[in-house]
């Protein structure tokens, strides 16, 4: 096992997924988020049928139509909707931290509809993990954004992705997978533009701006896959939090963004809860 490969491979696919999300928030400055979505799904699908096709495999694969790939379905569109309307109506810094949150509502999935055992530290992590995504959003105080539940939604949608994903038949391949994925983002795109009501405009600049967040998001899940497949997963898989301060770091230099004291240290809370939790569950699954 090559640690310092996976690990590398993880920051990077952490970096990409930063800047796809820079660049969609970019974009819906002049572009809506249907329009964007649509050509978001179509891009994204068209390669990973390329690279699915490249390996010899079906892109009508029977188990296509399988419950768990339907829910995933589900929970891939509302995730990504969330996320892009979270980022687009809310800073990008704070919309990414409560995003790390994803790993531990999969967990209580994971116990609640797979029997995983959860110890009690492990809970209490997870309390912790949930008091830092309180501490960014700020229910009921003068900080609150109400735009910033579209965030929390989006964790929600991903983290019953991850679930699906894993409930569903393992003779699909990621790239099979990553061609559903994708599709399913053009009829809800288009769903979504048709109900908004809004003109339908992409200029250059955003026409740019989508075509590089497809390129970035692809990059990203190569880099994710090799990751997880290059050195242990207890090594490789904390090293995801580093999306983070990628967000951080393109939120203030790039959109000006002030995270605030009471944002860094929810943001604080969160990463380090996920962390523990994922040394826990590693260590655990080692043991069995």
């Amino acid at each position: 096992m090559n640690n310092t490969k996976g690990s590398l491979f993880m920051v990077a696919a952490m970096a990409a997924f930063s800047i796809e999300d820079m660049l969609i928030k970019s974009a819906a400055e002049t572009t809506s988020i249907g329009l964007i979505l649509a050509l978001f799904g179509l891009g994204g699908m068209l390669i990973f049928m390329l690279l699915t096709w490249r390996k010899g495999q079906t892109i009508l694969h029977p188990a296509l139509m399988s419950k768990p790939i339907l829910i995933r379905a589900v929970c891939e569109v509302v995730g990504r909707f969330c996320f892009a309307l979270a980022i687009t109506l809310t800073p990008l810094s704070s919309a990414s931290a409560i995003l790390q949150a994803t790993p531990l509502i999969a967990m209580i999935g994971a116990a609640l509809l797979f029997g995983e055992q959860v110890g009690f530290k492990r809970w209490i992590a997870v309390l912790v993990g949930f008091c830092g995504v309180l501490m960014i959003i700020r229910p009921g105080l003068d900080g609150f954004e109400a735009t910033s539940l579209f965030a929390v939604v989006a964790t929600l949608g991903f983290a019953g992705r991850d679930l699906a994903t894993r409930a569903a038949s393992p003779v699909l391949s990621n790239m099979q997978l990553g061609v559903y994925g994708f599709f399913v983002l053009i009829p809800a795109g288009i769903a979504i533009q048709l109900y908004q009501h809004e003109p339908l405009q992409l200029s250059s600049t955003a026409a740019v701006q989508i075509i590089g967040a497809i390129v970035f998001g692809v990059m990203a899940y190569n880099a994710l896959t090799i990751a997880m497949r290059a050195g242990d997963v207890s090594v490789i898989s904390p090293f995801r939090y580093t999306r983070l301060l990628f967000a951080l770091g393109l939120g203030i230099f790039i959109f000006g963004e002030s995270p605030d004291l009471a944002t860094l240290l929810g943001s604080l809370l969160v990463v380090l809860s996920g962390g523990y939790t994922l040394f826990k569950r590693v260590k655990q699954s080692q043991q069995v």
